[in-house]
């Protein structure tokens, strides 16, 4: 009996144990992962326009101008462009004004109706050196006839001071194949064919495109500069 009563005052007598040491220490706070932005995948078609002085390979905007770009795959898609040819070079207008201009030079049956004209105020796209552009003579009659521009020509957009309003409608760009462009643009000029603007811008002979096909988009294509800066 006195052992209990001396293990009780023992007992009694002993400090308590520190909180600290019966109590679990606070969670680590998470370490937030890092946020990994989101990359949307570019879907924008390209083509490989194979020509007789090698290929140019075009990235198409088809959501900034997709009517222009719909009528230019309808062409590639039904195989339709095979045998289009570039016919003009602008080389008589000078180092500021250079393009290339290719459409069907023969069998007018093998072209879809014209299309509505998108002009470039309204699609954020401009005619910089690399551009692909539907030629017209009025908006709302373009066909299959397109420029490949090899300089800034930026009295072709809609909004140029002295234009007509309307402009040319730029529906993609060069991403590959630059150097075929020119040595098209550097190819023999007939020195008696065209009339008018063109007297001396008729290729001879025509380069053709002998084949039109999408292809994957280049491991290495540029960024570009058909897309206005926001």
């Amino acid at each position: 009996m006195l052992n209990l009563v001396f293990a009780f005052f023992f007992a009694a007598q002993s400090p308590s144990a520190p909180p600290q040491a019966t109590q679990l220490p606070p969670p680590v706070p998470p370490v937030p992962a890092p946020v990994t932005p989101v990359v949307e995948a570019d879907t924008r078609p390209h083509v490989a326009l194979t020509t007789d002085l090698g290929t140019i390979t075009v990235r198409i905007e088809d959501k900034r101008a997709p009517v222009t770009a719909a009528n230019f795959l309808r062409y590639v898609d039904t195989k339709r462009m095979d045998g289009f040819q570039f016919y003009r070079s602008t080389r008589s207008w000078g180092p500021a004004n250079q393009l290339i201009q290719a459409g069907n030079r023969g069998d007018a049956r093998r072209n879809f109706p014209p299309i509505a004209h998108e002009p470039t105020t309204t699609t954020g796209l401009t005619n910089c050196k690399g551009a692909l552009s539907m030629a017209r003579l009025n908006p709302g009659d373009a066909t299959t006839d397109f420029f490949l521009l090899l300089s800034d020509i930026k009295g072709f957009d809609a909004d140029a001071p002295g234009g007509d309003g309307a402009g040319f409608a730029v529906f993609g760009e060069i991403v590959a194949g630059a150097d075929v462009a020119a040595a098209i643009f550097n190819a023999p000029i007939s020195p008696t064919a065209g009339e008018g603007v063109m007297a001396g811008q008729i290729l001879d002979p025509h380069v053709t495109i002998r084949t039109a096909r999408r292809v994957p988009a280049p491991a290495d294509a540029p960024e570009g500069c058909v897309v206005k800066a926001g």
